[in-house]
């Protein structure tokens, strides 16, 4: 089902009242590693995805299928990660109709969690359910990735498929929201470090520009007597006419300026 904080709230305390055991001992181990895995490998996205649905097969009991769901700015769903081929299907079937806890938790404004106990029989999703029953999964956990998304940022879940119904309780849940939680953070910090990246490639190649351009002004200047604003009009009038970038005719200029002049303007 999907639950407000405060409803989720009496219902994890319920659990705790039936004895259900917290997260901890060692689900605290597995968290550990994979934060550690998370930070020492090469951050990609398809990488942090990869290891937090093979985490969930590890640390969530009965999590018999995982996959990622993301929701494209346009809004279309695709599912970039799954541990089961069945997972996608099961996936496209709630992206198909429109309905699910996987495509509500996916949404900017969704709920953080949504999951049902026997989904065959869920009159929420009369599509979803009995399609993903006929399946032999009747079980399904959904918890959102990157709330608060903004455009051109995807949001997206976390989605969870058991063949047992009664599946998920209240420390599987917790389970899925501190997974989500460590997927977040994980997509966040591989978003900057490649965000950082491109933006010192950018500033590296216009370094590079502007010192090529530097070298094909001084070429022109020594060749033909000019002033350096004179020589970047060359280069400019040449890139122009040519129909060249202005950086990839300074470079060849620069490269073969003994084999290679540029015409003088007005002529």
């Amino acid at each position: 089902m999907s639950v407000s904080e405060h409803e989720w709230a009496g219902e994890r305390s319920r659990f705790s009242l039936d004895g259900t055991p917290p997260v901890a001992g060692p689900l605290v181990r597995q968290f550990t590693d994979l934060t550690r895995t998370l930070l020492d490998t090469t951050p990609t996205v398809g990488g942090v995805l990869k290891l937090v649905v093979g985490a969930a097969v590890e640390i969530i009991p009965d999590a018999d299928l995982v996959s990622i769901t993301l929701r494209d700015p346009d809004g279309r769903f695709h599912t970039p990660v799954e541990t089961d081929p069945i997972a996608l299907t099961l996936d496209e079937l709630q992206y198909e109709h429109g309905e699910g806890p996987c495509v509500e938790s996916a949404r900017p404004d969704g709920p953080a969690i949504g999951w049902s106990q026997d989904v065959g029989r869920d009159p929420r999703w009369p599509s979803f359910g009995p399609g993903t029953a006929a399946h032999g999964y009747h079980s399904v956990l959904a918890t959102t990735l990157l709330p608060d998304a903004k455009p051109p940022r995807l949001s997206g879940a976390l989605n969870i498929y058991s063949r047992r119904p009664g599946a998920f309780d209240a420390a599987a849940i917790d389970a899925a929201l501190l997974l989500a939680t460590h997927a977040s953070l994980a997509l966040a910090h591989t978003e900057s470090v490649v965000s950082a990246e491109l933006e010192a490639a950018h500033l590296r190649k216009a370094v590079e520009s502007r010192d090529v351009i530097g070298q094909a002004k001084g070429i022109l200047m020594q060749r033909r007597g000019i002033t350096a604003d004179e020589a970047f009009d060359v280069l400019r009038r040449a890139s122009q006419e040519l129909n060249v970038k202005l950086a990839d005719l300074a470079r060849t200029l620069a490269d073969r300026h003994t084999e290679v002049d540029l015409p003088v303007p007005g002529h």
